[in-house]
C-alpha cells in the first residue's frame, strides 16, 4: 500500500512539475472592457447597494468619461462620505461645466449637509440655465434651499 502511495505520489511530483513550466502565462495588457461598460457595471453595482465596486468601475470610466465623477459623487453621497462626494462632483463640473445635474447635486449635498445656503442656490440657477428640460426637477432642490434659508 505504501509503495502504491509512494508511486502515485512521485507520478504527480513529476506531473505538476512539469506543468508547471509549460502553461501558458496570461498577462491582461488592456482592458476588455470600455469606459462605458465600466460605468454600466457600476450602475449594476450601485442598484445592488455594492458600492465599493461601484466606485472601482466608475473610477475606471472615469479616465475617459467625466460623467464618471457624477455616478461616484452619487456613491459617496449614498454612503455619507459628503467632503469625498463634495469632491467628485466638484470634479465632474471641473471636467465637463455643462453637466447640470453635478450642479444640482452638489447644491442637494450642501442643502442636506446645512452648509453653503447661498452658494447651494447658485448651484441649483446654474444647473436651471444649464438644463431648462430639468427645471422642474432643479426647481424642488431650489425650493428646499430657499425654505431652509
Amino acid at each position: 500500500m505504501k509503495e502504491k502511495f509512494a508511486a502515485v505520489f512521485l507520478l504527480l511530483l513529476m506531473f505538476l512539475s512539469a506543468s508547471s513550466c509549460s502553461l501558458p502565462r496570461l498577462t491582461m495588457i488592456k482592458d476588455p472592457l470600455t469606459p462605458e461598460e465600466h460605468l454600466n457595471l457600476g450602475v449594476i453595482y450601485e442598484k445592488r447597494q455594492e458600492f465599493d465596486p461601484a466606485l472601482k468601475e466608475y473610477q475606471l470610466a472615469s479616465k475617459k468619461l467625466p460623467i464618471a465623477h457624477l455616478y461616484m459623487g452619487n456613491v459617496f453621497f449614498q454612503k455619507e462620505e459628503w467632503r469625498e462626494a463634495e469632491k467628485a462632483y466638484k470634479k465632474a463640473i471641473k471636467q465637463d461645466p455643462k453637466n447640470a445635474d453635478a450642479y444640482n447635486n452638489l447644491a442637494w449635498l450642501y442643502y442636506t449637509r446645512g452648509e453653503k445656503k447661498d452658494e447651494a442656490e447658485n448651484l441649483v440657477l446654474k444647473a436651471i440655465e444649464l438644463n431648462p428640460t430639468k427645471e422642474y426637477l432643479y426647481k424642488d432642490t431650489l425650493e428646499k434651499i430657499r425654505e431652509m434659508k
